[in-house]
């Protein structure tokens, strides 16, 4: 069976201000710490979440992507 590749482009927006922005995720850690810039709020992941891509992002981090849910990056 062949493991599906993630995909690493994520919009990430914030919930304060509402600006959006394209990134690139990173394969190889998790990012728990974003600086929006739009207002320059630090963003943190939502309890439950390992991640800002999880909570803020239009796709989640390549870990859970490919472990298929929550819980399956980071742990």
């Amino acid at each position: 069976m062949l493991e599906s590749s993630p995909n690493l482009g994520s919009t990430l927006t914030c919930p304060l201000c509402g600006h959006g922005a394209d990134e690139i995720m990173p394969t190889d850690a998790c990012q728990y710490f974003y600086d929006c810039k739009g207002c320059g709020a630090v963003l943190k992941p939502l309890p439950g979440d390992c991640c800002v891509y999880c909570s803020y992002g239009t796709m989640p981090c390549p870990p859970v992507q490919v472990e298929g849910g929550k819980g399956a990056c980071c742990g």
